[in-house]
This record gives structure tokens, sequence and C-alpha cells, in this order.
């Protein structure tokens, strides 16, 4: 497994995901800012929505909120281990620590979280 997958977050990375916690409206506005930008490059575009709606769910408890907003708030990094313009490469960092988030509070993402992201990411 790659270091960049492995090693702890630097902290300048943790400043960074701390700040984008702080304005949870202008990381909402983010989300989905990046979100339509690279939504149909990324396959686990689905998790990352339902991560997001358990995330600013307020009855999901705070631990898993924090959790998921810190996966989120990384997704939302300008630079991270891997930059995201890199075909095919370029997300395997967010992907990797969304798996890692959503591994720790799985049962919290709810059927209605998953509904929610498929209907948002439905393009007609």
């Amino acid at each position: 497994m790659s270091d960049a997958f492995t090693k702890p977050f630097t902290k300048a990375e943790m400043d960074a995901m701390r700040a984008e916690l702080r304005d949870e409206e202008g990381l909402t506005r983010k989300f989905w800012g990046k979100l339509r930008r690279v939504g149909g490059k990324i396959p686990f575009a689905e998790d990352l929505v339902a991560a997001f709606y358990c995330a600013t769910d307020p009855s999901t408890p705070n631990r898993v909120r924090l959790v998921l907003l810190g996966a989120v708030a990384y997704f939302l990094l300008p630079t991270d281990a891997v930059a995201d313009f890199l075909p095919l490469i370029g997300f395997a960092d967010d992907a990797a620590v969304l798996a890692a988030a959503i591994t720790q509070v799985a049962g919290s993402i709810t059927d209605e979280h998953r509904a929610r992201a498929k209907d948002a990411l439905k393009t007609d």
C-alpha cells in the first residue's frame, strides 16, 4: 500500500480540514460545487453524497458527523496526497479516506441517506 494512504495527516492537512469544518454552510457550498465539477469522474460519488447527507443530518451522533465531515473536508482540500486532476488515480486517496470513514460509521448511514444521494445524483 502506498505511503500516501498509511501515513498520518500532516499538521497543514489537519489545519485545512479544521478550517473547512468551522464553516458548515461554506463546506456545503464547496462540496456541491466540487461534486458538480468532478462527480462524473469519481466512482464513489454515491457513497460520498450519502456520507455528506449523514454528516449533515442533525440526528447523526456528533462523533459520526465529525468522522464523515473530516472525510468530506479531505475531498475538498485543494492539495492532497494524490492530485485530483490526474486521470484514474487522482481521487484514489479521497476514496481511501472516504472508505475508511464509512467503514468506521457504516451503521449510521441510513437507507434514507443513500436514497437521497441516489436522487441527488440522478441526471435526467
